[in-house]
């Protein structure tokens, strides 16, 4: 009997049991979010600035929904890293679905948002709440991030509750493995800076 659980649901342990899935704590295996990062113009960060307020207003006074956080914090910051211009196109509510190998064990959902170069996944990105611990999401990408159809390329991710961002990197081979950045917070404005930054590499790396 097949056993289908949604991927919001799934854990680590879940994906380390059934998929073969690896932590690499090598600093080496994910240097894009910390290496070779553009600088950003006056203007850029200035447009940072207002994302931020923006963050800082809405937030107070509740903590903002999930839909919130993608049209106040998420969008502007993929428009600035370029990722609404070609050669990239934008999805959102993308349907995956991954099997382990006994085929006795599927799991399913829906990509918050995608951004893909042709047939290609660039970036797998789940939101959350603002109330909510921004590493409740990291299980779920990585579940989206497995059904990746270019598994011979690394695939990105990033989790995000408005508040702080994670980073992931996937690498499928004989075993999946997959790193991740610490949380950066949209409180220091340093921060939000990178997170743009390392956005705008990963695109840059993409097109090259």
């Amino acid at each position: 009997m097949v056993k289908a659980i949604p991927a919001r649901d799934i854990s680590l342990y879940e994906l380390e049991e059934k998929f073969g899935l690896q932590l690499v704590t090598d600093t080496s295996f994910f240097t894009e979010w910390t290496e070779n990062l553009p600088t950003l113009t006056d203007g850029e960060k200035s447009a940072i600035a207002r994302v931020q307020s923006n963050y800082f207003n809405l937030n107070k006074r509740r903590p903002m929904s999930e839909e919130a956080v993608k049209m106040v914090v998420l969008s502007p910051i993929l428009d600035l890293a370029g990722f609404s211009q070609p050669p990239f196109d934008i999805e959102t509510e993308t349907s995956t679905e991954i099997s382990a190998e006994d085929e006795g064990f599927v799991v399913k959902g829906n990509i918050d948002v995608l951004v893909i170069q042709k047939r290609f996944w660039v970036l797998v990105i789940e939101s959350k709440s603002s109330k909510l611990d921004v590493m409740v999401a990291l299980p779920q990408a990585l579940a989206y991030m497995l059904d990746n159809p270019n598994s011979a390329k690394p695939t990105f991710g990033l989790v995000v509750n408005g508040r702080e961002f994670v980073f992931v990197k996937l690498i499928q081979q004989e075993q999946p493995q997959y790193a991740r950045s610490y949380a950066l917070s949209i409180e220091r404005d340093s921060e939000l800076y990178q997170v743009v930054s390392i956005l705008k590499r990963i695109g840059e790396l993409i097109r090259s």
